[in-house]
């Protein structure tokens, strides 16, 4: 109990910076040129769509989702637990992520864990001439590099 009391004093403290909340991380918006009724992150009959339209579905067993190049990740502002992965190596393509646990926000280096999942959701988006983006067919190259081999790797 006196742990508790010795909590709340420390932040009543002025100039006790730990004590602060840190803001959220910014989140993407991306404009689609596609558009459907349904996608990640809506609800019907009070289920939760983890997935959508474009999406390929991974069963990862909570296992690591890795960076396959340099590059960014950044919070999705709709889907369920989603992310965007961007590189300057393919630089008019988008990575989208969901269902993604505990994500690793910001710059990452090829191989850092991006997050975790159970069933992680994949979609590669193409930037259109007109700012918009698409989804196209999946890259296997790249969601090959962002899986770890189950058969035991030094990344587990």
């Amino acid at each position: 109990m006196r742990f508790g009391y010795l909590s709340v004093l420390g932040c009543i403290l002025p100039g006790l910076v730990a004590c602060q909340k840190t803001p959220p991380p910014s989140v993407r918006k991306i404009v689609l040129q596609q558009s459907w009724q349904l996608g990640s992150g809506d609800l019907v009959a009070g289920y939760l769509i983890t997935g959508g339209l474009g999406d390929i579905t991974v069963d990862l067993n909570h296992h690591k989702l890795l960076a396959p190049f340099q590059g960014k990740v950044e919070l999705a502002a709709q889907g369920f637990q989603c992310i965007y992965y961007s590189t300057p190596e393919i630089p008019a393509y988008l990575f989208r992520y969901c269902g993604v646990k505990n994500p690793h926000i910001g710059a990452i280096t090829p191989g850092q864990p991006m997050g975790r999942g159970d069933q992680v959701h994949f979609a590669t988006l193409r930037r259109m001439p007109d700012g918009t983006w698409a989804i196209v067919e999946p890259s296997s190259q790249v969601l090959e590099k962002t899986l770890v081999s189950p058969r035991g790797s030094a990344l587990f």
